[in-house]
C-alpha cells in the first residue's frame, strides 16, 4: 500500500512538477510586491505583536533599571498637601521638586537618572532653574534630560564635535536645600537667594552641548529627525534646547520624540538622527554613552557600537524593542511621592519608607504614568502604556540585552518561496479535501509559532505576512488547478469508462492515473467466486414478497462486496446471488493472491455476522461458499456493440467457480487453488483438502481450505487439521480402515468440522466397497 502511494506521488510530481514550481514562484513574487508596496504592513504589525506578546512576554523584572513614576497617586498627594502646593505648585511642578528628587536619588545610591521629559521653558523665577542646576552640580548625580524637536525651531549652527562640552557655572547659583533646623519641610518654604544672572551660551557652545558624534562607517547619512516608516520623508525639524541654566548643568540631553510606526505603536528606535547640520542621539543612547565611556556612536553594517560594546541592529540603523512584557511586570516602579516623602524623612532624620537598596547602583527612569499627563502610548503589549516604557526598555537592553532585528531579505524570500512550494506540492499531490480545508489554518499557525520562537530564541523578526500570503495564494492556485484542470481529466475518464466499468475501478484509475489496456491482455490474477447455499429454496420463501427478497439480497451483496472492495478487489459482476471479483486486474497488484485471501476471510466473517442478524429477524440462512483461484487469464472488454464490460476469461476463472461449488462436497467454506496457495502460503493458514481432477482435464491439482490469516488459527482447529492430514495420508494409501479410526476419534471431538465428516463418510464407503482403480484423486465434476 505504501509502495502504491509513493508511486502515485512520483507520478503526480512528474506530470505537474513544472506547474508546482511556477505557481510557487508566482506566489512568492506577488507576495514580495505586496510587501514592497506596504500593502501587508498593518497585517505584519498585527502578526508581529501577537507573536511578541505570546512568546517573549513574562520576562522577569529588570535588575538594573527602576522607574520613578509620576502617577496619579503622586499628583493627588501633592495637590492635597498645602505645604507641598506652596513649595512645588501643581503639575508641571517647579524645578525645586526635581532638585529634591535628585538629592534623594543621589543619597540612595542611584547610578544615573534619565528624565523622560523636557524642560525647555523658563520659569518665571529664573533662580529656581539656577537652583536646580546647582543641586545637580553639587550632587554629582549623572542626570540626563529629554529634548524635543519642532518644525518651528531654529536650526543650530554646526557643532565643533572636537571641542569639549561646555559646563558654564554661574557665579551665584543657589541650591534648593532643606531647612537647617528640625522643622518639617512642609512648614517652611525653600529659601532662595536673589536671582543671579542666567548663563549665556554662544550658538557654537549650545550646539556642542546638544549634539553628539554619530556616524555610519559606510559614510551613509543618518536618518533625518522625525524619519520613521510612517514618515519616510519628514518635514525639517530641529532640536528645542532646554533652558540655558540646565543645558550646562545636566550631563547630557537626548531626543525623546515619539518613534512610532504607521499605526501609532512604538515598536522600534533609531538611536541617532541628523537635522542636516548636526547629529543627535536619543536620550537612552546619550546616557549610555557616558556610562560606557563612549565618545561617539558608530553604525557599521548591522552593528551599533558604543565604545567597546556592540549590539546587532538592522542595516538602516534601527532595531525593534524586546519589551518582554508590560511596564508593571518588567520594571520596579516607585511612586514619585514615595521618593519625595523619603526626602522629607531624611531631612528630618526619620526612618525611610523605601527599601535601602531599591535605587542602589540602578539607572532611574523618571516619567509620567498618569493618564492626564498625555504620555500614554501604544506598544505591542498594550494600547495604553506610559511612554517611559520605551526609554526604560532601551536602557535595559543597552545594559544587558539584545535588540530584535529583521532577518535578511534573502531569508524572508527563501521562507516565502519554501512555504509557497510546500503548499502547492502538498495540495496538488494529496488532493484530499480535509487537507485542503485545514492546510491554510495550519500554515498560519505554523508561521506564528515559527516567528514567535525566532523572536524568543534568536531575537530575529522573520516576516510572517509575506510567507502567509504566498502560502495561501499558492494553496488557492493549487486548488484551482486541482478542481479546474485535474477534475476535467477525471470527468473525461468517468465519461469514457462509466458505461462498462465499475465506479470503484474508475476511481482507482483516476487516483493512480493508470488506464487498463482496453484491447485485453494475458495476466495473472486471482478470481473470487461466492454463492449462497440453496438459493433457490431461499428465494422460494419470498415468492409472495419479491421486494423483501430484493432488500435481503441487496444487503447480502453489499456486505460481501464491501469486504472485497476494502482489499482492493474489482467487482466483476453479480449473477443472482453470486459475486464475481477480480484481484490484480485491471490495476496491477503484486499481492493479488494475498488480497483475495484476506477478502475471502473478511467476506466470511461479515456474512457470519449477517447470518446472526438474519436469524434474529426470522430471515432464511445465507450460508456462503467461496472459491478462490490464481492463474493467468485473458482480461479485457468483452461483449457486443450494445453492451460490453471488463472481465476475465480462462481456465483459471472456471476452476475458481468450480472450487466454490466443490465446497459442498468437502463441507468447507473457502476453497483455494494450488497457485493461490503457492503465492500466499506465507500469509495464510490452510488445510489440504484433497487432490482433484477437473472435468475435461487429466492433470490433478491439490486444493486447500482457507482457514485464517497466518498466526490466527486457534489450537483446537490446528489439532483438527493435523488429524485430518494424518487421515488424508492413510486415505491416499488406501488404508481406509485406519483412516476411519482417526477420523471417528476427531469427529467425536469436533463434530462440527465439515471436512472431517465428509472424508470419514468417503472412507467408510470405500471400506465397505473398495474402488477398482484408486489413485487418491477425486474427480471434480461440473
Amino acid at each position: 500500500m505504501a509502495g502504491e502511494t509513493w508511486k502515485l506521488i512520483q507520478e503526480r510530481w512528474r506530470h505537474h512538477g513544472r506547474a508546482m514550481l511556477g505557481i510557487a514562484l508566482a506566489a512568492t513574487l506577488i507576495a514580495w510586491a505586496c510587501e514592497e508596496a506596504k500593502v501587508l504592513e498593518s497585517t505584519e504589525h498585527i502578526a508581529y505583536d501577537e507573536a511578541l506578546v505570546r512568546f517573549t512576554g513574562g520576562r522577569k523584572e529588570s535588575k538594573q533599571v527602576v522607574v520613578v513614576a509620576i502617577d496619579q497617586d503622586s499628583i493627588d498627594e501633592i495637590s492635597q498637601n498645602a505645604q507641598l502646593q506652596i513649595n512645588f505648585g501643581n503639575w508641571p511642578y517647579t524645578r525645586t521638586l526635581w532638585a529634591s528628587i535628585a538629592q534623594e536619588l543621589k543619597a540612595q545610591g542611584a547610578r544615573a537618572v534619565l528624565f523622560d521629559a523636557v524642560m525647555d521653558e523658563r520659569t518665571a523665577d529664573e533662580s529656581v532653574d539656577l537652583g536646580f542646576a546647582q543641586v545637580l552640580r553639587e550632587t554629582g548625580l549623572p542626570f540626563y534630560l529629554g529634548m524635543s524637536t519642532s518644525e518651528s525651531a531654529k536650526r543650530l549652527v554646526h557643532a565643533d564635535l572636537q571641542a569639549p562640552v561646555p559646563l558654564t557655572v554661574p557665579e551665584a547659583a543657589p541650591a534648593a536645600s532643606p531647612p537647617e533646623d528640625d522643622s518639617f519641610p512642609e512648614e517652611e518654604e525653600f529659601k532662595e537667594a536673589p536671582a543671579p544672572a542666567t548663563p549665556v551660551l554662544t550658538p557654537g557652545a549650545l550646539a556642542r552641548a546638544l549634539a553628539f558624534p554619530a556616524r555610519r562607517a559606510e559614510g551613509e547619512p543618518l536618518p533625518r529627525i522625525g524619519q520613521m516608516p510612517s514618515k519616510p520623508t519628514p518635514k525639517p525639524r530641529y532640536p528645542v534646547p532646554p533652558t540655558p541654566a540646565l543645558v550646562s548643568a545636566v550631563n547630557g540631553v537626548g531626543l525623546v520624540d515619539m518613534e512610532a510606526d504607521g499605526d501609532g505603536s512604538m515598536r522600534r528606535t533609531r538611536f541617532a538622527y541628523t537635522d542636516g547640520t548636526n547629529t543627535y542621539v536619543t536620550l537612552p543612547v546619550r546616557m549610555m554613552a557616558d556610562l560606557l565611556g563612549a565618545k561617539e556612536v558608530v553604525f557599521s553594517g548591522r552593528t551599533l557600537r558604543l565604545g567597546e560594546h556592540t549590539w546587532h541592529v538592522d542595516p538602516d540603523g534601527s532595531a525593534a524593542l524586546d519589551y518582554g512584557g508590560p511596564l508593571e511586570k518588567r520594571f520596579v516602579a516607585v511612586s514619585l511621592f514615595d521618593v519625595l516623602n523619603d526626602w522629607i524623612h531624611r531631612s528630618k532624620g526619620e526612618k525611610l519608607d523605601l527599601a535601602a537598596d531599591i535605587f542602589q547602583d540602578k539607572v532611574v527612569v523618571i516619567g509620567g504614568t498618569a493618564v492626564g499627563l498625555n504620555d500614554i502610548k501604544a506598544t505591542p503589549f498594550s494600547a495604553a502604556e506610559p511612554g517611559l516604557v520605551k526609554q526604560a526598555t532601551v536602557v535595559d537592553t543597552l545594559l544587558s540585552g539584545t535588540f530584535i532585528t529583521r532577518a535578511p531579505l534573502a531569508v524572508d524570500l527563501g521562507l516565502t518561496f519554501f512555504v509557497a512550494l510546500v503548499s502547492v506540492v502538498l495540495l496538488m499531490t494529496a488532493r484530499w479535501t480535509p487537507l485542503e480545508v485545514a492546510w491554510p489554518v495550519a500554515l498560519i499557525l505554523g508561521l506564528h509559532v515559527l516567528t514567535g520562537l525566532l523572536l524568543k530564541t534568536a531575537h530575529t523578526h522573520v516576516l510572517m505576512a509575506m510567507p502567509a500570503l504566498a502560502g495561501v495564494g499558492a494553496s488557492v492556485a493549487a486548488l484551482a488547478f486541482n478542481h479546474l484542470v485535474a477534475n476535467r481529466e477525471t470527468q473525461f475518464i468517468r465519461q469514457a469508462f462509466h458505461r462498462f466499468m465499475e465506479p470503484k475501478l474508475v476511481e482507482q484509475m483516476i487516483r493512480s492515473r493508470q488506464l487498463p489496456r482496453l484491447d485485453g491482455e494475458n495476466k495473472e490474477i486471482t478470481a473470487f467466486f461466492s454463492d449462497i447455499r440453496g438459493f433457490s429454496t431461499f428465494s422460494e420463501r419470498f415468492k409472495e414478497d419479491p421486494r423483501q427478497l430484493v432488500r435481503i439480497l441487496n444487503t447480502y451483496l453489499t456486505t460481501v462486496s464491501g469486504a472485497l472492495l476494502r482489499e482492493g478487489g474489482c467487482l466483476d459482476k453479480y449473477i443472482g446471488d453470486a459475486v464475481v471479483c477480480l484481484f490484480g486486474a485491471p490495476m496491477a497488484q503484486e499481492d493479488h493472491a494475498v488480497r483475495a485471501c484476506r477478502g475471502a476471510l473478511a467476506a466470511k466473517a461479515a456474512v457470519e455476522a449477517l447470518r446472526v442478524d438474519f436469524r434474529e429477524k426470522g430471515f432464511p440462512d445465507v450460508y456462503t461458499r467461496i472459491g478462490v483461484n490464481s492463474a493467468v487469464n485473458f482480461v479485457g472488454n468483452f461483449g457486443s456493440d450494445q453492451l460490453f464490460s471488463y472481465t476475465a476469461i480462462g481456465d483459471g476463472m472456471n476452476l475458481a467457480a468450480r472450487l466454490e461449488g466443490a465446497n459442498k462436497a468437502y463441507g468447507s467454506v473457502i476453497m483455494i487453488g494450488p497457485r493461490t496457495y503457492e503465492l500466499a502460503h506465507e500469509h495464510i493458514e490452510v488445510r489440504e483438502l484433497d487432490r482433484v481432477r477437473v472435468a475435461g482435464k487429466t492433470e490433478a491439482v491439490t486444493v486447500y481450505e482457507l482457514l485464517a490469516l497466518k498466526g490466527q488459527l486457534d489450537a483446537s482447529t490446528r489439532h483438527t487439521v493435523a488429524r485430518y492430514h494424518e487421515a488424508l495420508g492413510l486415505y491416499r494409501e488406501a488404508r481406509f480402515a485406519e483412516a476411519v479410526k482417526v477420523l471417528e476419534a476427531e469427529a467425536a471431538r469436533s463434530p462440527e468440522d465439515g471436512p472431517t465428516a465428509k472424508l470419514l463418510e468417503r472412507c467408510r464407503e470405500y471400506q465397505e466397497t473398495p474402488p477398482e482403480k484408486f489413485d487418491g484423486v477425486a474427480n471434480l465434476e461440473k
